[in-house]
């Protein structure tokens, strides 16, 4: 089984603004929220080390996580020197209000935002800083200029955008070069691949992939979403209720089983599916575990053929339900209003 450690873990250029990252990152997320209870501390932060340490330096969090407790325990995980041997991703535009999430990306608010996150993260600059989501009311050209200015006060370095559309990135992309998209790919999330992804390689962007194994669909199958806290928001999520989840899970053990014939696990194979759509894309798989940690880093040593590539396509093509249900609003490939509609 190639769930070792010590895979060598490589380094990438992510888009062609002059940034560098681990060839896979550590989304954070799940260790503070949206998978139910928050994980206690001390143990995150082990978790935070062993990545760095094992070469995953691409460390990826938000203010609305928590909220704002994963960026507090970012900025714990960091202090003794750690800084300097992480590239940090932090995201602005969504807030959470009576329980529901709303888009803002007014400037004023992209701006509060921001100095707050420096804080809680206990730095000077945040390496990557993303529009979680876009505001369908904001012109995108508004939020880029604030998020512009930003940069040129050197409080972050790069920009990037968060499930935006073909359109909007283009716009963005003429006031300010963005140097990441982040948007949900994997073996059965596959809608970015007829537009975003093309237009990202033409522009020079690089794609991060969130949820690259299927909100850990692709570790254990049906078994993933046994049980889970009432807290956690993958309860509502189509593909995972009763009408949908037995035929899935037919799915994931044929995933399962081409990994035993690899000799790797089945959230290795799904992972390697990942990494193999181009040295542009970067996959953050969130854990709260070292040992799925290490699984996550052996995907690297995972090689697929053409043919099995292939097969994978297949499987995933039959996969039902969507992913996410109505209530949980995904803002996906958003357009925004021009930019001549804007009052100031």
């Amino acid at each position: 089984m190639a769930t070792k450690s010590k895979i060598r873990v490589g380094r990438m250029k992510l888009g062609s603004e002059g940034m560098e990252v681990s060839t896979q990152g550590l989304g954070c997320m799940s260790m503070s929220s949206f998978y139910g209870l928050p994980k206690p501390e001390p143990e995150m932060i082990a978790v935070i080390h062993h990545a760095v340490n094992s070469g995953v330096t691409f460390l990826d969090t938000s203010d609305v996580y928590g909220p704002h407790t994963n960026e507090i325990l970012i900025g714990k995980a960091l202090k003794g020197g750690m800084r300097e041997t992480v590239e940090l991703a932090s995201k602005c535009g969504v807030n959470v209000e009576n329980g529901k999430l709303n888009v803002v990306n007014d400037p004023a608010y992209i701006r509060a935002c921001c100095e707050a996150s420096l804080k809680r993260l206990g730095v000077d600059c945040i390496d990557l800083y993303y529009l979680h989501r876009i505001d369908t009311t904001l012109p995108i050209e508004v939020a880029v200029g604030e998020l512009k200015k930003l940069v040129e006060e050197r409080k972050i370095k790069y920009i990037g955008l968060s499930e935006a559309s073909t359109s909007t990135i283009k716009r963005a992309h003429v006031v300010h070069p963005i140097t990441a998209i982040q948007l949900e790919w994997n073996l059965w999330i596959r809608d970015a691949e007829e537009e975003v992804i093309p237009t990202c390689r033409e522009l020079g962007i690089g794609i991060v992939v969130y949820s690259p194994l299927g909100k850990g669909f692709f570790t254990s199958g049906a078994k993933a979403v046994e049980n889970l806290h009432k807290n956690d928001f993958r309860k509502s999520i189509p593909r995972f209720q009763p009408e949908n989840l037995e035929h899935n899970h037919k799915l994931f053990e044929r995933v399962k089983d081409m990994a035993t014939r690899k000799g790797c696990t089945s959230s290795q194979l799904a992972l390697a599916w990942v990494h193999q759509q181009g040295n542009d894309v970067c996959p953050i798989p969130g854990t709260t575990r070292i040992h799925n940690l290490e699984q996550n880093i052996g995907a690297l040593a995972v090689k697929l053929t053409p043919e099995e590539m292939a097969e994978l396509d297949d499987i995933a093509s039959l996969v039902k339900g969507d992913r996410f249900g109505p209530e949980m609003a995904t803002w996906r490939h958003e357009e925004t209003p021009p930019l001549s509609s804007w009052k100031v």
